[in-house]
Protein backbone atom coordinates (compact mmCIF):
# COMPACT_ATOMS: atom_id res chain seq x y z
CA UNK A 1 0.00 0.00 0.00
CA UNK A 2 0.89 3.51 -0.04
CA UNK A 3 0.24 6.51 1.46
CA UNK A 4 0.65 10.38 0.58
CA UNK A 5 2.37 12.90 2.95
CA UNK A 6 -0.27 15.95 2.86
CA UNK A 7 1.70 18.55 5.01
CA UNK A 8 5.10 18.98 4.93
CA UNK A 9 7.06 17.63 7.83
CA UNK A 10 9.64 20.45 8.28
CA UNK A 11 7.06 23.62 7.72
CA UNK A 12 3.65 22.12 7.78
CA UNK A 13 2.59 23.34 4.84
CA UNK A 14 0.77 21.45 1.88
CA UNK A 15 1.40 22.89 -1.12
CA UNK A 16 4.37 20.70 -3.23
CA UNK A 17 5.53 20.90 -6.87
CA UNK A 18 7.27 17.71 -8.55
CA UNK A 19 10.90 17.83 -9.20
CA UNK A 20 11.96 14.22 -10.33
CA UNK A 21 10.41 10.81 -11.23
CA UNK A 22 13.42 8.44 -10.08
CA UNK A 23 13.04 4.71 -10.46
CA UNK A 24 14.26 2.35 -7.75
CA UNK A 25 17.01 0.73 -9.53
CA UNK A 26 17.82 -1.26 -7.35
CA UNK A 27 15.04 -3.33 -6.54
CA UNK A 28 11.83 -3.11 -7.63
CA UNK A 29 12.29 -1.01 -10.92
CA UNK A 30 8.91 1.01 -9.84
CA UNK A 31 9.64 4.85 -10.31
CA UNK A 32 8.79 7.40 -8.01
CA UNK A 33 7.92 11.39 -7.34
CA UNK A 34 10.50 12.98 -5.64
CA UNK A 35 8.04 16.62 -4.68
CA UNK A 36 9.26 19.86 -3.00
CA UNK A 37 7.91 21.79 -0.26
CA UNK A 38 7.24 25.01 -2.30
CA UNK A 39 7.33 27.07 1.12
CA UNK A 40 10.57 25.93 2.33
CA UNK A 41 11.65 23.61 -0.41
CA UNK A 42 12.03 20.38 1.66
CA UNK A 43 12.04 17.55 -0.60
CA UNK A 44 10.33 14.18 -0.19
CA UNK A 45 9.23 10.91 -2.15
CA UNK A 46 6.12 11.38 -2.33
CA UNK A 47 3.57 9.60 -2.54
CA UNK A 48 5.77 6.10 -0.97
CA UNK A 49 5.04 2.79 0.32
CA UNK A 50 3.61 2.29 3.92
CA UNK A 51 5.17 1.32 7.02
CA UNK A 52 3.69 -2.03 6.32
CA UNK A 53 5.14 -2.28 2.64
CA UNK A 54 8.38 -1.01 2.93
CA UNK A 55 10.23 -4.16 3.83
CA UNK A 56 9.90 -5.89 0.35
CA UNK A 57 12.15 -3.00 -0.94
CA UNK A 58 14.68 -4.01 0.98
CA UNK A 59 14.36 -7.06 0.29
CA UNK A 60 17.98 -7.56 -2.13
CA UNK A 61 21.04 -10.32 -1.25
CA UNK A 62 23.15 -6.48 -2.39
CA UNK A 63 22.17 -4.19 0.16
CA UNK A 64 25.13 -4.09 1.87
CA UNK A 65 23.68 -2.35 5.24
CA UNK A 66 21.09 -5.15 6.24
CA UNK A 67 24.13 -7.90 5.22
CA UNK A 68 28.34 -8.09 5.36
CA UNK A 69 28.54 -10.93 3.17
CA UNK A 70 26.79 -9.42 0.12
CA UNK A 71 29.55 -9.37 -2.59
CA UNK A 72 30.48 -7.78 -5.88
CA UNK A 73 32.80 -4.60 -6.88
CA UNK A 74 30.03 -2.02 -5.34
CA UNK A 75 29.68 -3.64 -1.99
CA UNK A 76 33.17 -4.62 -1.72
CA UNK A 77 33.87 -0.30 -2.29
CA UNK A 78 31.68 0.25 0.56
CA UNK A 79 33.09 -2.28 2.56
CA UNK A 80 36.47 -0.37 2.00
CA UNK A 81 34.67 2.99 2.99
CA UNK A 82 33.42 2.10 5.66
CA UNK A 83 36.78 0.66 7.15
CA UNK A 84 37.73 4.50 7.05
CA UNK A 85 34.94 5.97 8.29
CA UNK A 86 33.54 3.83 11.11
CA UNK A 87 37.12 4.99 12.84
CA UNK A 88 36.67 8.37 11.81
CA UNK A 89 33.52 8.04 13.16
CA UNK A 90 34.17 7.04 16.89
CA UNK A 91 37.10 9.83 16.67
CA UNK A 92 34.19 12.64 16.40
CA UNK A 93 32.12 10.87 18.60
CA UNK A 94 34.83 11.24 21.06
CA UNK A 95 35.58 14.52 20.64
CA UNK A 96 31.87 16.07 20.41
CA UNK A 97 30.30 14.02 23.10
CA UNK A 98 30.71 15.35 26.78
CA UNK A 99 32.37 12.26 28.43
CA UNK A 100 32.83 9.22 27.18
CA UNK A 101 29.46 7.39 28.38
CA UNK A 102 26.31 6.03 27.17
CA UNK A 103 25.72 5.95 23.00
CA UNK A 104 22.64 4.53 21.17
CA UNK A 105 23.04 3.81 17.50
CA UNK A 106 19.89 4.19 16.31
CA UNK A 107 19.22 2.01 12.94
CA UNK A 108 22.86 0.13 13.80
CA UNK A 109 22.78 -2.12 10.86
CA UNK A 110 25.33 -5.09 11.13
CA UNK A 111 26.79 -3.20 14.04
CA UNK A 112 29.87 -2.16 12.61
CA UNK A 113 30.33 1.17 14.24
CA UNK A 114 28.35 0.30 17.34
CA UNK A 115 31.63 -2.76 17.94
CA UNK A 116 33.93 0.21 16.91
CA UNK A 117 32.75 2.30 19.64
CA UNK A 118 31.72 -0.62 22.43
CA UNK A 119 35.68 -1.08 22.24
CA UNK A 120 36.58 2.71 22.81
CA UNK A 121 35.06 2.41 25.95
CA UNK A 122 31.64 3.44 24.93
CA UNK A 123 28.50 1.57 27.03
CA UNK A 124 26.67 0.64 23.54
CA UNK A 125 22.76 0.10 22.92
CA UNK A 126 21.64 -0.40 19.23
CA UNK A 127 18.60 -0.47 17.59
CA UNK A 128 17.45 -1.77 14.30
CA UNK A 129 14.41 -2.86 12.56
CA UNK A 130 16.02 -5.40 10.00
CA UNK A 131 15.93 -8.91 11.59
CA UNK A 132 18.93 -10.05 9.87
CA UNK A 133 21.16 -7.10 10.61
CA UNK A 134 19.97 -6.97 13.81
CA UNK A 135 20.93 -10.62 14.33
CA UNK A 136 24.24 -10.11 12.91
CA UNK A 137 24.87 -6.42 15.13
CA UNK A 138 23.62 -8.69 18.08
CA UNK A 139 26.66 -11.32 17.59
CA UNK A 140 29.22 -8.24 16.98
CA UNK A 141 28.91 -6.58 19.93
CA UNK A 142 28.18 -9.78 22.22
CA UNK A 143 24.78 -8.09 23.73
CA UNK A 144 20.92 -7.92 22.08
CA UNK A 145 20.06 -5.02 19.98
CA UNK A 146 16.37 -4.17 19.90
CA UNK A 147 14.24 -3.29 16.91
CA UNK A 148 12.82 0.54 16.67
CA UNK A 149 11.41 0.85 20.18
CA UNK A 150 12.50 3.42 21.72
CA UNK A 151 10.37 3.30 24.84
CA UNK A 152 12.22 0.56 26.68
CA UNK A 153 14.64 3.68 27.69
CA UNK A 154 14.53 6.28 30.44
CA UNK A 155 14.36 9.60 29.39
CA UNK A 156 17.80 11.36 29.66
CA UNK A 157 19.51 8.02 29.20
CA UNK A 158 22.62 8.78 26.51
CA UNK A 159 25.46 11.27 26.26
CA UNK A 160 25.40 10.67 22.54
CA UNK A 161 23.27 9.04 19.92
CA UNK A 162 23.68 8.80 16.41
CA UNK A 163 21.57 8.06 13.29
CA UNK A 164 24.46 7.01 10.35
CA UNK A 165 22.57 7.16 7.03
CA UNK A 166 19.25 6.13 8.91
CA UNK A 167 17.36 9.24 9.26
CA UNK A 168 15.84 9.50 5.82
CA UNK A 169 14.87 6.44 6.02
CA UNK A 170 12.47 6.84 9.17
CA UNK A 171 8.42 7.33 8.28
CA UNK A 172 7.61 9.23 11.40
CA UNK A 173 10.00 11.59 11.20
CA UNK A 174 9.24 14.15 13.53
CA UNK A 175 8.30 11.45 16.16
CA UNK A 176 11.20 9.57 16.29
CA UNK A 177 13.16 12.76 16.57
CA UNK A 178 10.95 13.90 19.52
CA UNK A 179 11.79 10.66 21.18
CA UNK A 180 15.52 10.86 20.45
CA UNK A 181 15.35 14.79 22.36
CA UNK A 182 13.72 13.08 24.74
CA UNK A 183 16.36 10.53 25.37
CA UNK A 184 19.54 13.08 25.13
CA UNK A 185 20.92 13.91 28.44
CA UNK A 186 21.10 17.82 28.62
CA UNK A 187 24.64 18.37 27.74
CA UNK A 188 24.34 15.23 25.03
CA UNK A 189 24.73 15.16 21.29
CA UNK A 190 22.98 14.24 18.64
CA UNK A 191 25.04 13.07 15.02
CA UNK A 192 23.05 12.61 12.27
CA UNK A 193 24.76 11.68 8.64
CA UNK A 194 22.33 12.16 5.44
CA UNK A 195 22.85 12.54 1.55
CA UNK A 196 22.64 16.34 0.94
CA UNK A 197 20.59 17.04 -1.96
CA UNK A 198 22.22 20.26 -3.02
CA UNK A 199 25.93 18.57 -3.49
CA UNK A 200 27.32 18.31 -6.51
CA UNK A 201 27.47 14.72 -7.71
CA UNK A 202 22.80 14.99 -7.03
CA UNK A 203 22.72 18.16 -9.71
CA UNK A 204 25.42 16.27 -11.92
CA UNK A 205 23.20 12.74 -12.04
CA UNK A 206 19.70 14.19 -11.56
CA UNK A 207 17.25 11.43 -12.12
CA UNK A 208 20.45 8.87 -11.60
CA UNK A 209 22.08 10.09 -8.36
CA UNK A 210 22.03 6.93 -6.30
CA UNK A 211 21.23 9.04 -2.90
CA UNK A 212 17.83 9.31 -4.28
CA UNK A 213 17.25 5.83 -3.32
CA UNK A 214 13.70 5.82 -3.64
CA UNK A 215 11.24 4.58 -2.17
CA UNK A 216 13.98 3.59 0.64
CA UNK A 217 15.06 7.20 1.27
CA UNK A 218 11.60 9.25 2.01
CA UNK A 219 13.39 12.64 2.50
CA UNK A 220 16.01 14.14 0.82
CA UNK A 221 18.06 16.98 3.42
CA UNK A 222 19.65 20.24 2.34
CA UNK A 223 21.77 22.05 5.18
CA UNK A 224 19.07 24.84 5.04
CA UNK A 225 16.22 22.25 5.70
CA UNK A 226 18.36 19.99 8.30
CA UNK A 227 18.66 23.28 10.08
CA UNK A 228 15.26 24.18 9.97
CA UNK A 229 14.01 20.37 10.86
CA UNK A 230 16.20 20.37 13.94
CA UNK A 231 15.20 23.65 15.06
CA UNK A 232 12.10 22.77 15.45
CA UNK A 233 12.82 19.99 17.99
CA UNK A 234 14.64 22.96 20.04
CA UNK A 235 17.78 21.53 18.73
CA UNK A 236 20.72 23.74 17.64
CA UNK A 237 23.73 22.50 14.68
CA UNK A 238 27.04 23.26 16.28
CA UNK A 239 29.04 21.55 13.57
CA UNK A 240 28.47 20.40 9.99
CA UNK A 241 31.19 17.78 8.37
CA UNK A 242 32.11 15.99 5.33
CA UNK A 243 32.01 12.59 4.20
CA UNK A 244 33.78 12.99 1.54
CA UNK A 245 34.20 9.34 0.31
CA UNK A 246 30.65 8.62 0.07
CA UNK A 247 31.09 11.49 -3.37
CA UNK A 248 33.20 8.56 -4.69
CA UNK A 249 31.07 5.70 -3.62
CA UNK A 250 27.41 7.41 -4.87
CA UNK A 251 29.55 8.34 -8.35
CA UNK A 252 30.13 4.49 -8.58
CA UNK A 253 26.63 3.62 -8.34
CA UNK A 254 25.16 6.44 -9.98
CA UNK A 255 27.41 5.29 -13.11
CA UNK A 256 26.21 1.99 -12.78
CA UNK A 257 22.47 3.30 -12.89
CA UNK A 258 23.18 5.49 -15.92
CA UNK A 259 21.59 3.44 -18.86
CA UNK A 260 25.53 4.51 -20.37
CA UNK A 261 27.62 4.75 -17.84
CA UNK A 262 31.32 6.01 -18.58
CA UNK A 263 33.80 3.84 -16.52
CA UNK A 264 36.07 4.33 -13.53
CA UNK A 265 37.73 7.45 -14.63
CA UNK A 266 33.96 9.55 -14.61
CA UNK A 267 33.65 7.82 -11.11
CA UNK A 268 36.76 9.49 -9.89
CA UNK A 269 36.50 12.74 -11.63
CA UNK A 270 33.32 12.97 -10.52
CA UNK A 271 33.56 12.57 -6.75
CA UNK A 272 37.17 14.10 -7.00
CA UNK A 273 34.99 17.45 -8.57
CA UNK A 274 32.07 17.04 -6.02
CA UNK A 275 34.52 17.81 -2.88
CA UNK A 276 36.42 20.09 -4.99
CA UNK A 277 32.91 22.07 -5.35
CA UNK A 278 32.38 21.60 -1.63
CA UNK A 279 35.11 23.30 -0.68
CA UNK A 280 34.67 26.09 -2.39
CA UNK A 281 30.58 26.56 -2.00
CA UNK A 282 30.28 26.71 1.70
CA UNK A 283 30.57 22.60 2.46
CA UNK A 284 27.92 21.08 -0.11
CA UNK A 285 29.51 17.60 0.06
CA UNK A 286 27.85 14.62 -0.70
CA UNK A 287 26.91 13.81 2.38
CA UNK A 288 27.17 15.58 5.48
CA UNK A 289 27.31 14.95 9.46
CA UNK A 290 25.15 17.29 11.51
CA UNK A 291 26.27 17.37 15.32
CA UNK A 292 23.48 18.71 16.96
CA UNK A 293 23.10 19.43 20.55
CA UNK A 294 19.83 20.85 23.10
CA UNK A 295 19.58 24.66 22.97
Amino acid sequence: MYERVESCPVCSKTEFRNKLIVEDKSVSHESFAIQQCVACSFQLTNPRPDVASIGRYYESEEYVSHNSAAVGLINQAYKVARFFTVRRKVALLDKTAPRTGKLLDYGCGTGHFLAAAQAGGWQVQGLEPNARARAEASRRVGRPVGNENLVVFEPLSFDAITLWHVLEHVHTLNETLQSLVRLLKPDGVLIIAVPNVDSFDAHYYQQDWAAYDVPRHLYHFSPKTMTQLLGKHKLQVRQTLPLPLDAYYVSLLSEKYRAAGTGKLSILKTGYQSNRFAARHDGQYSSLIYVASKR
